[in-house]
């Protein structure tokens, strides 16, 4: 399998994420997984949606009841019927991938198993699985040449952990994942060592130790092509290499320095010499000692299963004695001891041990998964070697109720032996709204099902999603069949959620939450008979609207994203946390108009002038033409009306357009060439007309220098593939928006190549036109014509009302709507094209189809591994919330699984604003004010004097201000009512208002948001 043969369909967002040679890696890689409860189907799904070759699910225990609350591809059924779970689960994973050959196992595995079959598996994970066992397997794995990879891992109640060895010499060929840095130079010094700065003091994000390479460099020309290891002087600067030799020539100006990732062996060790001397990774730096009491407690864990062929009884505490006091034990064999062993920990592990916290399963079975795709592909940096877990908070109000966490021989077992039977209760009366059913909304209703959430008669799970499935959506929404594409998200979702958990309550919509959608389906009463709400969303704009909808009706919001490898989850809480709001999203800085109109550096330039070129030619122009023609009447009225000097707007665009529009493929093809010549060949003249190459800038400096690049004009080539690609992509388009027919045959090179010679291609006349070189200067609006080029309209319009017969069909187009994710449709072909020709103008390194479509498209790369671990961690949370936990016990987060780094942290609280001494408020404090039908204004005034001591200075609704006092007469209206200067809607019981105070210093305080009753 090579990259063409990749599905870009099913694959294109993991493909940003890992590379096509990674893809074609895990394409040929096998993977053996043995044990099939929560955790081991969790990592199956992950795997087999990464698309590898194949996959063995191993198990040798029957389904029962209590699975189900952990094993998502369980059945009733599988229950009754006491099938084998790895049997019973093969069917639905092997559905989740057609790519992907999946095979169960039901063969013993034990110590004294021969494992020569693990040959034929370039990575082994076991879960479920005895110390002894583990020890084994990963001997023999270390044996092999080359070494198979080894994973194991487990959750026992609320703990979990993973771990890892690769063998002695593993390879990684990229560390990070991220795209190479680079950055323009500003000067080089002649020196030992040579120090680089970045041109314009920007910042280089390098790290001591990086390798760099040059290339364009004027002066120093030595530098080019040549790599150095660097040391990082500032965020501006780096040196480099001895440049006082005579070969390194005084810098004069230029030159792009460039990352280059090297790859780097890590070396693991056994897991029998790591069980003594673990490696541990710490993810909370509020739990410092807990990786290591855990450690301890898990090794305690098998061995009391040795002795007592049982796991430590649910809430007994002499089972938990027994567990400490083993745990203790085995401290004197680590080779550091561990100084605090926490005892509170191993206790409420041996309490856990026989349940499963589904949330942890998917958070693990996510982090899991990604070090076996680290394994086969070699991609990432590999856990080095033990990562520990837990999330104990859950379990505060258990202490004098361990009874409640004995199990009843039902389906929730699992969970009840973690969070005992109350909370429990609670999950299952949950009223939940959940924006979003995308991959982490999948994600999340399979926890939902997993957890019980509203499962009883009063539960209710309401979720929305105004979009439907596409075949892109298979890789990572894991609640999607290819039988499913074009069906809603939402309604399919819930079914299968309902699968997984018929008990589930699920009303499933196909809306927007908005603005729109604000007033009559989740107004303010909808939102307040929600317990909680969930975000499951891919944009900025939609999550602070729905934090602003729960800050404003006081609901609790769980929020998270994935972009690749990275993740994060917010918790917020009202009255104890910051909202998402809080916290400014750094600004994204535009590209100066004039760089990528004439002077693009970088490929990023000339995708997005590639992506505007189409919006312009084929929707932003047509709709206007559209517009024009419908509403300033016939062609023959409007040319009265322009001969009359009336001002049309569009006019001169629009005629121009209906002069050049194309009635035959022919005429697009002609059209398309012409294109060509203007923005490959034409407008590179002109620059270089304007700006020859020896222009020097005021103090002396060439014009033409970095990052300025001096464009060369592209002689059109019928043998160059690209240059073909934008004629062809270009002559599509345009025949789609005439309405034009085309044919198969028509669209094929010998076709094409018929017809371009026929064409009659102008020739470069040079104009004299200011060529915009401020980068503080804006894009104009709209273009401004002149009274000549009105009065050229004027005759054109003349001409082609004697010479053709302008119809309705004439005077409308079809624009064309981009779409990234139709291959057919030409877009992604026209701006390919487009941005790599106008690369090889400027000499700039051009971009594949697939870097182009992500650029264009503005791609989120996401992989289903990401989306588990960040789902089964905002699970976690939503526990916490329907515990009323306190605020040390929530967790933010944030991961990048390529590195891999986790960091936890405690939400932050709500920031206070002081108003006056004694009094100050948060965002989350919301002023009531209850008034009547003869309420007025002076009334509500003097409440606020009453109640809070403060002179009201404002009072606006919306954008109508109610009361200013300094604007005239506005103080007459203080005897008028709230009703009538307010004017409320039939329906509305009452309305939000802004109200700023006068404060101690004479400046206005703003206060809290003001809701006033009318009580009608």
């Amino acid at each position: 399998m090579d990259s063409m043969e990749i599905d870009d369909a099913l694959y294109s967002r993991q493909r940003y994420v890992l590379g096509d040679s990674a893809m074609v890696r895990m394409a040929r890689s096998s993977v053996f997984l043995s044990g099939m409860g929560g955790l081991g189907v969790e990592v199956a799904k992950n795997i087999v949606l990464a698309g590898i070759k194949s996959l063995t699910v191993h198990d040798t225990k029957t389904a029962t009841v209590s699975d189900l609350g952990t094993q998502f591809f369980l059945r009733d059924d599988d229950v009754k019927e006491g099938r084998n779970r790895a049997e019973a689960s093969v069917g639905r994973l092997a559905e989740l991938n057609p790519y992907v050959t999946v095979k169960a196992s039901s063969a013993p595995l034990g110590e004294d198993t021969d494992l020569s079959f693990l040959k034929e598996y370039q990575c082994v994970v076991l879960t479920e699985a005895s110390l002894k066992l583990q020890l084994k397997v990963d001997t023999f794995c270390r044996s092999q040449d080359p070494p198979i990879k080894f994973v194991s891992g487990d959750v026992y109640g609320v703990f979990c952990c993973c771990f890892c060895d690769f063998g002695d010499e593993f390879e990684v060929c990229d560390a990070t994942g991220e795209e190479p840095k680079e950055v323009f130079m500003a000067k080089v010094t002649k020196a030992s060592p040579g120090v680089v700065t970045c041109l314009e003091n920007r910042m280089h994000g390098f790290e001591t130790g990086d390798i760099v390479t040059f290339k364009e460099v004027v002066g120093m020309d030595a530098l080019n092509g040549t790599s150095h290891k660097i040391n990082v002087i500032s965020p501006y600067a780096f040196s480099i290499c001895d440049t006082t030799a005579e070969k390194y020539q005084p810098y004069k100006h230029g030159g792009i320095a460039r990352q280059v990732k090297v790859p780097t062996l890590i070396n693991f060790e056994s897991l029998e010499k790591q069980l003594t001397s673990p490696n541990l990774l710490t993810v909370d730096f509020a739990k410092m000692h807990a990786p290591s009491t855990i450690h301890l407690g898990m090794w305690a864990l098998h061995k009391f299963q040795e002795e007592y062929s049982r796991l430590p009884k649910p809430g007994n505490s002499e089972d938990a004695a027994k567990l400490v006091e083993l745990a203790q034990s085995l401290n004197s064999k680590m080779h550091e001891k561990v100084d605090n062993v926490d005892s509170r920990l191993l206790t409420w592990l041996s309490y856990t041990a026989q349940g499963c916290f589904a949330p942890l399963t998917a958070a693990m079975g996510g982090i899991l998964a990604q070090e076996v795709l680290k394994a086969l592909t070699g991609k990432f940096t590999p856990l080095k070697q033990w990562l520990y877990m837990d999330s104990v908070e859950v379990c505060q109000e258990l202490e004098s109720k361990l009874e409640s966490l004995q199990p009843k021989g039902d389906r929730n077992d699992a969970l009840r032996m973690c969070i005992g039977e109350d909370l429990l209760k609670k999950l299952a009366s949950l009223k939940l709204f959940m924006v979003g059913c995308g991959a982490i909304g999948c994600e999340m209703l399979k926890n939902y099902a997993l957890m019980g959430v509203a499962s009883a008669a009063d539960g209710m799970i309401t979720i929305t999603d105004n979009d439907l499935i596409e075949k892109s959506n298979l890789n990572r929404q894991f609640l999607f069949r290819p039988h499913h594409i074009r069906q809603p998200k939402s309604t399919t979702a819930a079914a299968s959620a309902l699968e997984i958990n018929p008990d589930l309550h699920v009303n499933p919509h196909q809306h927007k939450v908005c603005p729109d959608t604000e007033e009559k389906l989740y107004n303010d009463t909808f939102f307040e008979s929600q317990d909680l709400c969930v975000n499951a969303l891919d944009n900025v704009e939609a999550r602070r609207y729905m934090d602003s909808r729960c800050v404003s009706n006081q609901r609790a919001l769980l929020e998270s994203g994935t972009m690749g490898p990275k993740g994060h989850v917010q918790t917020i809480v009202p009255h104890l946390t910051e909202s998402y709001g809080s916290q400014r999203d750094p600004v994204d800085h535009d590209v100066p108009y004039c760089t990528l109109k004439s002077f693009p550096a970088v490929i990023e330039h000339t995708i997005q002038w590639a992506r505007d070129k189409f919006e312009s030619m084929y929707s932003q122009k047509p709709s206007l033409y559209n517009k024009f023609w419908s509403t300033n009447g016939s062609p023959a009225e409007i040319l009265q009306t322009l001969k009359g000097g009336a001002q049309l707007d569009g006019a001169v665009q629009s005629v121009k357009l209906l002069k050049n529009r194309p009635y035959r493929w022919a005429d697009c093809v002609a059209l398309a060439r012409v294109k060509f010549e203007k923005y490959f060949n034409h407008k590179a003249k002109q620059l270089l007309y304007t700006f020859p190459l020896d222009t020097a800038m005021k103090d002396g400096t060439l014009f033409w220098q970095s990052p300025k690049r001096p464009p060369k004009p592209v002689d059109f080539n019928q043998e160059d593939d690209l240059h073909i690609l934008f004629v062809l992509s270009c002559s599509r388009l345009l025949a789609g928006l005439c309405n034009i027919p085309v044919t198969d045959e028509d669209l094929t090179k010998a076709a094409l190549l018929e017809l371009l010679p026929t064409i009659k291609v102008p020739e470069f006349r040079p104009k004299s036109k200011t060529i915009e070189t401020d980068e503080s200067a804006k894009k104009p609006e709209q273009e401004e014509f002149s009274g000549d080029e009105v009065e050229r309209s004027v005759h054109i319009l003349e001409q082609l009302l004697q010479e053709r017969d302008l119809n309705s069909n004439t005077l409308q187009m079809v624009p064309a709507v981009f779409e990234k994710d139709d291959d057919s449709n030409g877009h992604i072909d026209f701006i390919t094209a487009c941005s790599n020709l106008r690369a090889r103008m400027y000499s700039i390194e051009e971009a594949d189809r697939l870097k182009t479509k992500r650029i264009a498209g503005r791609i989120v790369p996401a992989i289903a591994t990401t989306t588990a671990a960040v789902a089964g961690l905002v699970s976690i949370e939503l526990v916490k919330v329907v515990l009323g936990s306190p605020l040390e016990h929530y967790r933010n987060c944030f991961l990048n699984l390529a590195l891999p780094v986790m960091v936890f942290s405690e939400p932050a609280p709500p920031e206070k604003s002081v108003i006056r001494e004694g009094l100050s408020v948060t965002l989350w404090d919301k002023w009531d004010v209850h008034g009547n039908k003869d309420f007025t204004l002076k009334q509500f005034l003097a409440y606020f004097k009453e109640k809070h001591g403060f002179e009201a200075t404002m009072v606006v609704y919306g954008v109508k201000m109610v009361y200013v006092p300094i604007m005239p007469g506005h103080k007459k209206r203080l005897p008028q009512t709230m009703v009538k200067l307010i004017k409320p809607g039939a329906e509305k019981k009452y309305v939000d208002l802004t109200v700023s105070f006068e404060g101690e210093d004479g400046e206005d305080i703003p206060g809290p948001p003001v809701r006033y009753f009318f009580h009608l």
